[in-house]
């Protein structure tokens, strides 16, 4: 078992990984993980993650106080959306969040990750959502957030970034940094042409082979609300599962109209 310092070196060196990889800019992005019911590591505010010592990691309690911080460091203001993910998220022992590019570029543009294009997403990653905007260091983000958790390992901040939260750091760390290849590789798939997606046969098949794995956290494999209805899986959607506002088709549109301008004749 790590102690308490050897985790606040571990939480150092991912946040140098992130910093490295341009998942995050200037004093961007926070970590946490969690070490008892009531005691949290997280990262400091005003800080690069690319340049933190131990003695920088503050620790707090699960209302976000703090019970231990060195000079004149404090927790991160983005701690009440990793306190949220604990709180609902009982398997999770460490958070992520950053900026990386791709993936925010997708957060921004209102596009979730949902398009099956390569095996290693669709068993280890899952789907990524968009929680709806919300105002940093305010209760808006957990809020926004929190729907998604019981469903998600990764959630994509709309205007804002990534989340990724997992039973270990390094855990957390690899579904960002996965979360980050996968919305790379789809963008620059999208600029060759159409991105194949695989079919509803062949992502049964990779959810079948995570179910053998034996893989921890949630995901459409077990806990797609579509799948569980009998309907298409998240990979499957277009990003209309039961989290997403559903997309209206073109027979969906016209039989709209056509009520509409029924209705205005029989007036």
């Amino acid at each position: 078992m790590m102690s308490e310092y050897e985790i606040k070196k571990q939480i150092c060196d991912i946040g140098k990984r992130i910093y490295n990889r341009n998942m995050v800019a200037a004093n961007d992005g926070n970590i946490s993980v969690k070490l008892s019911d009531n005691e949290f590591l997280c990262t400091p505010t005003g800080v690069s993650k690319g340049f933190m010592t131990p003695e920088y990691i503050c620790k707090v309690d699960a209302k976000g106080n703090v019970i231990r911080a060195n000079g004149n460091f404090k927790p991160s203001s983005e701690i009440k959306m990793h306190m949220r993910v604990y709180e609902k998220r009982p398997d999770v022992k460490a958070v992520v969040h950053a900026h990386p590019t791709y993936a925010t570029s997708f957060a921004i543009a209102g596009i979730p990750l949902t398009q099956p294009i390569m095996p290693e997403a669709v068993i280890a990653l899952g789907c990524v959502p968009i929680a709806e905007y919300g105002t940093p260091s305010t209760e808006e983000i957990p809020d926004a957030v929190e729907k998604y958790l019981p469903y998600f390992d990764a959630v994509l901040l709309a205007n804002h970034g990534a989340l990724s939260y997992s039973d270990s750091l390094l855990a957390a760390y690899h579904k960002m940094e996965s979360l980050e290849f996968y919305a790379e590789l789809l963008f620059k798939s999208k600029q060759l042409g159409t991105p194949i997606e695989f079919s509803k046969e062949q992502i049964e098949k990779l959810y079948e082979i995570r179910r053998k794995m034996g893989l921890p956290g949630k995901h459409p494999a077990n806990l797609c609300p579509n799948q569980r209805k009998g309907e298409m899986s998240c990979h499957n959607c277009n990003g209309s599962c039961g989290h997403h506002k559903e997309a209206k088709t073109d027979a969906d549109m016209i039989s709209e109209i056509t009520k509409k301008v029924m209705a205005q004749l029989n007036k």
